[in-house]
């Protein structure tokens, strides 16, 4: 197997920091995005949705999006688990993967990609053209406040995301709050769970190192 990635960005960290908890080697490409390598010819044969992180198999095909990429992995490579221990823990990440997802990493690229002079024509990624549309960029950054706070109420009774398991749901907040930065959108000072918990998680070596 060989990752395509793009080590600035925040979903190909999310694959390095798992890659990195659980232990795994893979032989790593980067793709140049600010040169458009990732839009260039043999690159989108490869991946039709020109997107990194992506995981091309022993079989040449490709799997691309981080989820899918990192749930794979657990597959082939279960020992310490990231994706839960036993079937309720596993659906509890599941759903706050989701939540974080869905709330945190679509609001800071809501707010990002609609109004980056460099997205300009690309606000939604992919192959296809999509116009910015300025008011969804400032919706982008009312929902990044709301899901600091939202983070932070939760934490004030969890030492991670999920009770006392650092899984891959903490990855995908981590790295929600450092894409924030592209925003400039930072944790507010009185979220002090959640600056407790960032300290914690940024400490880890799969991060910190």
């Amino acid at each position: 197997m060989k990752l395509y990635d793009y080590a600035a960005a925040p979903n190909p960290r999310r694959v390095a920091i798992f890659l990195a908890e659980k232990g795994i080697e893979l032989e790593t490409v980067q793709v140049d995005l600010m040169t458009g390598e990732h839009k260039g010819e043999a690159f989108t044969a490869f991946n039709p949705m020109q997107d990194v992180p992506a995981l091309e198999l022993d079989d040449g095909s490709c799997l691309n999006q981080v989820n899918a990429i990192c749930q794979y992995l657990e597959e082939l490579y279960p020992d310490n688990p990231l994706y839960g221990r036993n079937p309720l823990e596993r659906a509890r990440v599941e759903s706050w993967n989701h939540r974080i997802q869905d709330n945190g990493v679509a609001a800071v690229a809501e707010a990002f990609r609609n109004a980056s002079p460099n997205f300009k024509g690309r606000a939604l990624p992919g192959p296809r053209s999509y116009e910015q549309i300025p008011e969804l960029a400032e919706r982008g950054l009312k929902r990044v406040e709301d899901f600091f706070s939202m983070l932070d109420e939760h934490l004030g009774n969890s030492e991670f995301i999920v009770g006392d398991y650092f899984s891959v749901a903490d990855i995908t907040a981590y790295m929600t709050i450092e894409f924030a930065r592209w925003v400039k959108k930072s944790m507010p000072e009185q979220c002090t769970n959640l600056q407790r918990w960032h300290a914690q998680v940024g400490s880890r070596p799969s991060i910190s190192g």
